[in-house]
């Protein structure tokens, strides 16, 4: 059932926070996994819902659900330098990943706090003074593009694109910035409903995401169980939207979670379901484009729950095609694991667990990993480690 997405993974929450001192202070750990930063839950924050930010020199950066924003760098003999950056003052629960522009700003989303409570969109730029932050715009109440679960995304032009009620577009100009609903998600007609993921943006400027709720109806669940769907733009300024696939169908995923869906070259699109599929743990798909306009899906993984369970994150690509993805709980120890699925002939695709996570190097990863050019894996947990509030962590496969 739907809440079971949920249930399970609070349940987590509270043991851990119980029981976070009690945590080990040495992780338990694969060689190749690596703990850059165990968070503690004071000034360094703690709780990470987001995906890191990779920049052109290989720092990393993320923001804790507790409201720090943190820079992880490299340094000679494998060693990773923490410092926080600030802790924000105008917004609460950051939960997403962040955007980077050319200039080295980071732009983000609170899910809550702002004037209004329903979250803001921030930038932090960089100068002699250290770090500073400007919001540039608040979510106002009543506006369904508010209470954003996850961060924006930036277009060449400068423009940041994301999700809260609607997905929205915020943009420069002479009077500052502009925020631009670009469809209202209403659950009616098919309709997606709760765009919990981000975005993800085509070369031709479309845009692509999923809802947890809405499209069919007829799925067990009265709201529906989610849908993939694309926003285009029309001439007049307006977006067209585009619903892909409609799940719950017998056999398939249900409640696509926060993760973002990620693109090969040939324009097909891979995600995640938190729950359904022939077993109930979750699924990973892929949905291909036709020429007529129909997207076909492939499921690619069906969970059994010893393998993982509720992947609520989304999947990344490497150069060689596999996929690689998290699932929040599950896997051997019941704290989650990192997966690999790698293609093979007739569009076989084998599964296998890359890390099973215990508690003590990190629990309820949710967010969607990335990947730096040498084909690292960096990612966060939402809580475990050696200080119980989560971790920064690097993974080579």
């Amino acid at each position: 059932m739907c809440s079971k997405l949920f249930l399970h993974k609070v349940t987590c929450v509270l043991l851990l926070i119980a029981t976070a001192t009690l945590l080990p202070t040495t992780a338990l750990a694969a060689p190749k996994y690596r703990i850059l930063h165990g968070f503690t839950g004071g000034k360094d924050g703690g709780t990470l819902f987001g995906s890191l930010t990779l920049d052109s020199k290989g720092n990393l950066y993320g923001a804790t659900w507790l409201g720090t924003i943190f820079e992880l760098s490299p340094r000679p003999g494998g060693k990773w330098h923490f410092q926080v950056l600030l802790a924000l003052t105008d917004g609460s629960g950051p939960n997403g990943g962040m955007a980077l522009d050319s200039s080295g700003n980071l732009y983000g989303t609170t899910q809550a706090g702002g004037p209004y409570g329903d979250g803001v969109v921030f930038e932090l730029s960089h100068g002699t003074d250290g770090w500073k932050e400007t919001v540039l715009t608040d979510f106002p109440g009543g506006v369904p593009a508010g209470a954003p679960w996850d961060g924006p995304i930036m277009d060449k032009a400068g423009n940041l694109y994301g999700t809260g009620g609607s997905a929205w577009e915020l943009s420069l100009g002479s009077d500052g910035w502009k925020l631009t609903i670009l469809h209202e998600f209403t659950g009616k007609s098919g309709d997606g409903d709760d765009p919990y993921a981000g975005l993800i943006m085509d070369v031709s400027g479309n845009l692509y995401g999923t809802t947890f709720y809405g499209g069919i109806t007829d799925c067990g669940q009265s709201v529906g169980c989610g849908t993939a769907y694309e926003l285009s733009p029309a001439p007049g300024g307006k977006w067209k939207e585009h619903i892909l696939h409609k799940f719950g169908k017998k056999g398939d995923g249900d409640f696509p979670g926060q993760g973002r869906l990620a693109m090969d070259s040939s324009g097909r699109l891979y995600g995640t379901t938190g729950i359904g599929g022939q077993i109930g743990y979750g699924i990973v798909f892929r949905l291909t484009p036709s020429s007529n306009g129909h997207w076909t899906e492939t499921i690619l993984h069906n969970f059994a729950g010893s393998d993982g369970d509720e992947p609520v994150a989304g999947v990344v690509i490497d150069k060689a095609g596999n996929l690689y993805g998290t699932t929040s709980v599950g896997g051997p120890s019941d704290c989650g694991v990192v997966y690999k699925l790698a293609p093979g002939k007739d569009d076989h695709w084998t599964y296998s667990i890359v890390h099973s996570f215990d508690g003590s190097d990190g629990t309820l990863p949710d967010a969607n990993l990335i990947l730096d050019d040498k084909g690292n894996l960096y990612g966060t947990t939402a809580l475990g480690g050696p200080g119980g509030y989560g971790v920064a962590f690097e993974l080579t496969p």
